[in-house]
């Protein structure tokens, strides 16, 4: 037999008998017919009455009636700044209804963590709203209690106080107003421009993209810099990641190529996370100067602030790109960086409860990154066509690549740009291992005139690597190799870019093609820099149709080579004349 339930009825005055005969046939048609009432009486809920079954609560007092109301309000959304008159359409149609809480209290709190008992029936990653107003939510489920993280001063909850359930998942508003702006990972806006209108309201964990909705990455996403448009192509709705230790350009790459998306109609979305406060105040001000601002979303959850912030940020920034996505527009979206992130999940594990795994990592911290990289994609023409290409960043040690995040990062990914510290101090910037770097979407995600320049440049380095390692120690080098390093040590040189300078398409194939045919053999090192940018202006004034061809077609015929390879020879013969003149 099932034990009885005690319900408890706080009011000021005492229930009638008819009244308490209705509260009965209400409680035993909810709960059956073993429900007994109690009474209590108290001043403390004026205008009504405050109804308990367990962790369920009625409260049909004046203030419980308000909080329903300002919960309608909330949720009315802003349409051009004016949002009276549907403040005044919903206060209109709004009535009160009787309708249960579930309510918890607070067993223990601190470092940014509360540890709830009573809410039974609650869901994980499920918000929750403390008494003070803070909101948290739910990551950790027990027999007997719940963990919640929160997005508020942890100094506004109090042990013991109530805790009530939303019935809503975390989210996080949305829309075109956000673009040129900079918030936080509850989507609030710190740039001090004034609130943002929102056009809608997404959850901040949803469903990868089914397979059926998904198709190939087909489509070339340009970053501008030569390195890894002719070698390590990225397509749009890929995932590659940029993984090598601190300060040797990770950020440097993600940047460039959002300043490469300027007037090609990509929406390009930055997540920092656990960086300094001044630093992505630098880069947003590095976007504004150059125009790039106003087709980008900061999204920012600094050192400065809780892990459970820093945990959300890239998720929020996500469900920001899908909105656009599923618009039909192509997004570029910047985890910067992941290592953090992870940093910050094992910090609330910890703080949770939870046993570490692996080098004292939660065991699902694969899972934590997967389904977040997983959203990235190529939506069929049935889902709008639209695309959002993920480029998450990985702090290595010592460039220890096996290292478990990211191992973990790169089994999730499609492909990595590998930073190398010591190109990176010998001045080759960016500083991209040719040998670890890999696009496993390839030449699908080229351009056909990009993938015809870039030819054999890939095996002409790594054969260059090789001899170079080889005859480091050799002091009596034949010709025939002597040309060959200079050949390798040329390609070298010209891949090396100056930082906020990305170049296009038609600049990138001109350069490669010159290269490869040979034309740059004999330039010394140290002027390729000049020779380069001097031929790039020599094709500008003599052929102006043929960079205005590859660069709105995308295509490179085979008379479009053979004239490229002339106009550079002749262009190497003038330069070589005006040098021995000069």
């Amino acid at each position: 037999m099932n034990e009885p339930i005690r319900a408890k009825l706080y009011a000021a005055e005492l229930p009638t008998k008819e009244q308490e005969a209705r509260f009965l046939a209400f409680l035993r048609k909810k709960y059956g017919e073993n429900v007994s009432l109690d009474f209590e009486k108290t001043d403390a809920f004026p205008g009504g009455f405050r109804l308990e079954v367990g962790a369920e609560v009625y409260d049909w007092s004046v203030n419980g009636r308000f909080r329903q109301l300002r919960d309608i309000l909330t949720e009315v959304p802003k349409k051009n700044g004016d949002v009276i008159p549907l403040l005044s359409d919903a206060v209109q149609a709004w009535a009160p209804k009787a309708v249960s809480e579930e309510l918890g209290t607070v067993i223990s709190v601190g470092d940014g963590v509360a540890t709830v008992s009573g809410l039974g029936r609650v869901s994980y990653g499920e918000i929750v709203e403390f008494s003070s107003g803070v909101r948290g939510m739910v990551q950790d489920l027990k027999r007997d209690s719940v963990g919640c993280i929160l997005f508020g001063d942890d100094e506004l909850v109090s042990e013991g106080g109530a805790v009530r359930r939303t019935m809503k998942t975390a989210g996080v508003p949305v829309g075109k107003n956000f673009l040129g702006r900079a918030v936080n990972a509850l989507g609030a806006a710190i740039d001090g421009k004034g609130e943002i209108g929102a056009d809608g309201y997404r959850p901040i964990e949803v469903s990868a993209p089914r397979i059926i909705d998904r198709q190939p990455v087909n489509r070339p996403l340009e970053t501008g810099l030569i390195a890894i448009d002719s070698m390590f192509p990225i397509g749009r709705g890929q995932r590659e990641l940029i993984i090598g230790d601190r300060q040797t350009g990770k950020t440097a790459i993600a940047l460039d190529t959002i300043l490469n998306q300027r007037g090609k109609d990509v929406i390009c979305i930055y997540v920092a996370i656990g960086q300094k406060a001044s630093s992505v105040a630098q880069l947003m001000e590095v976007l504004r100067s150059r125009g790039a601002l106003d087709y980008c979303i900061i999204v920012s959850a600094s050192a400065g602030e809780s892990a459970s912030m820093q945990y959300i940020a890239p998720y929020a920034g996500c469900a920001m790109g899908e909105y656009f996505m599923e618009m039909g527009k192509d997004v570029l979206i910047v985890y910067d960086d992941l290592s953090k992130h992870a940093v910050a999940y094992r910090t609330l594990s910890l703080l949770l409860g939870r046993s570490p795994g692996r080098e004292a990592y939660p065991g699902d911290v694969f899972y934590l990154h997967s389904r977040l990289l997983e959203r990235a994609a190529h939506l069929s023409d049935e889902r709008g066509g639209g695309s959002m290409t993920a480029l998450p960043i990985v702090e290595t040690q010592s460039g220890d690549v096996s290292a478990y995040i990211p191992t973990n990062i790169i089994s999730i990914t499609d492909g990595q740009i590998f930073l190398e510290s010591s190109l990176f101090f010998a001045g080759q910037r960016p500083a991209v291992n040719v040998g670890l770097s890999v696009s496993r979407v390839g030449g699908d995600a080229q351009t056909k005139a990009m993938k015809s320049a870039s030819g054999a440049i890939r095996l002409d380095l790594a054969q260059f690597r090789e001899m170079e390692v080889f005859t480091q120690f050799s002091s009596d080098l034949d010709e025939t190799t002597q040309r060959q390093l200079r050949y390798g040590q040329g390609l070298m040189r010209l891949l090396r870019q100056q930082q906020y300078h990305p170049m296009q398409l038609h600049e990138q194939v001109i350069l490669l093609v010159a290269a490869l045919h040979h034309v740059m053999q004999d330039v010394p090192l140290e002027k390729i820099a000049h020779f380069r940018s001097e031929l790039l202006s020599y094709f500008e004034v003599h052929a102006q149709e043929l960079c205005r061809s590859i660069e709105q077609t995308g295509k490179m015929s085979a008379e479009d080579r053979e004239a490229i390879c002339s106009l550079a020879e002749e262009f190497l013969e003038a330069w070589q004349r005006e040098g021995e003149s000069a």
